[in-house]
């Protein structure tokens, strides 16, 4: 029963710093897209992708989503 509770201990160690950088990369990225006056592509699109598509849907709007307002 130890070798259980330490084997959750180390995993959680690894998964919860992952669940932490996931939330927010998802509320950074879904504030800019709201805020944003264009996007490469409907809002609602990029919206659907940043909380659908685990930790790389944010990734991809940061790349591929936004576009350069001067």
């Amino acid at each position: 029963m130890m070798e259980e509770s330490f084997e959750i201990s180390k995993v959680l160690a690894i998964v919860a710093p992952i669940i932490v950088i996931q939330f927010i990369l998802m509320i950074i990225a879904l504030i800019l897209c709201v805020k944003a006056e264009q996007t490469r592509g409907p809002k609602f699109m990029w919206v659907l992708i940043i909380l659908l598509i685990q930790l790389f849907g944010p990734i991809a709007f940061f790349i591929f989503g936004r576009r350069n307002e001067k």
